[in-house]
């Protein structure tokens, strides 16, 4: 398998959401305490200890592979590819395919609606963290977004490619 001429791995690093995505997992690891450490029955119906302790460590399983997840973008010499690494399949899109790439800073919540896949009226965006990233022009007219801590260095290296 060639190297990428460009690869950039980023995280989420957005505290607000680690925080929310946890009360689950910390809701039920109380209730398994309450119900399978201290012996109180939690409701009318409650669950089995070995049902409360299952869904204690789904829960935090869970957590943990959402808050692993990692944007990885690469240039290779014939795609750019682009993926959530941890929930699905990377992009790839034709260096043949692209018009021109360009760096740009964007308000992610305003313009996308946040961070994660985001597909809008702008176009398509993937975006981890951060105001800046590479503005793909698409021979079909589709534009696509991709968020990059070094996006000067990426659209040269897509630049080089699409020539």
């Amino acid at each position: 398998m060639p190297v990428p001429q460009f690869r950039e791995t980023q995280q989420f690093r957005q505290t607000r959401l680690r925080v929310l995505l946890a009360i689950p997992p910390v809701a039920m690891s109380l209730l398994c305490v309450w119900q399978v450490v201290l012996g109180h029955p939690w409701g009318q119906h409650p669950m089995s200890n070995g049902g409360v302790l299952g869904w204690t460590i789904f829960l935090w399983l869970i957590y943990l592979r959402l808050i692993t997840v990692r944007l990885v973008t690469e240039v290779r010499a014939n795609e750019v590819r682009v993926s959530m690494r941890g929930l699905w399949r990377a992009r790839r899109i034709p260096v043949a395919d692209i018009r021109s790439a360009a760096a740009v800073t964007f308000d992610p919540i305003r313009d996308f609606g946040g961070y994660g896949v985001r597909s809008t009226n702008r176009g398509t965006a993937y975006l981890a963290g951060g105001n800046r990233g590479v503005r793909l022009e698409l021979a079909n007219g589709s534009r696509v977004t991709i968020g990059s801590q070094q996006p000067e260095d990426l659209a040269q290296a897509i630049g080089k490619r699409a020539q």
